[in-house]
């Protein structure tokens, strides 16, 4: 019974490991992505970035070997299948703000950034006095 529950206990592990975890990942990611294009203003074909610029690009294979795994590469691939990152004649890419929500426009982002560093100041600053 011992060895049973064992080895349901171990593949539900290995369920999370292969499929839940790197899910979350390349959700958490594409949060990144979205606000790495706001602050370089890449947010139209004039002001498009190469994936290089952006530090989009997936890392040398020695890289990977020595370091955590970087999913922003993974999530510019998911929205440009989602058509919200577009990629122009000559490769660089840029956010079409027009197919996301409200929620997820720049200005939102940018706002609710500026917000949690307020919160964050308050709370430090109001400790101190």
């Amino acid at each position: 019974m011992v060895n049973v529950f064992l080895i349901l206990v171990l593949s539900f592990g290995v369920f999370v490991a292969l499929f839940v975890i790197p899910s979350f990942m390349t959700r958490r990611a594409v949060f990144k992505v979205i606000k790495i294009f706001c602050q370089t203003n890449a947010l139209d074909a004039e002001h498009a970035r190469t994936p290089d610029e952006l530090g989009l690009v997936p890392p040398a294979f020695f890289e990977r070997m020595t370091k955590p795994r970087d999913y922003k590469p993974q999530a510019l691939r998911v929205l440009k299948e989602a058509e919200v990152v577009r990629v122009t004649a000559d490769g660089r890419v840029y956010l079409s703000q027009r197919e996301f929500g409200e929620e997820l426009k720049c200005n939102r982002l940018l706002a609710h950034q500026v917000r949690t560093a307020l919160k964050r100041y308050s709370r430090n600053d109001g400790g101190r006095e």
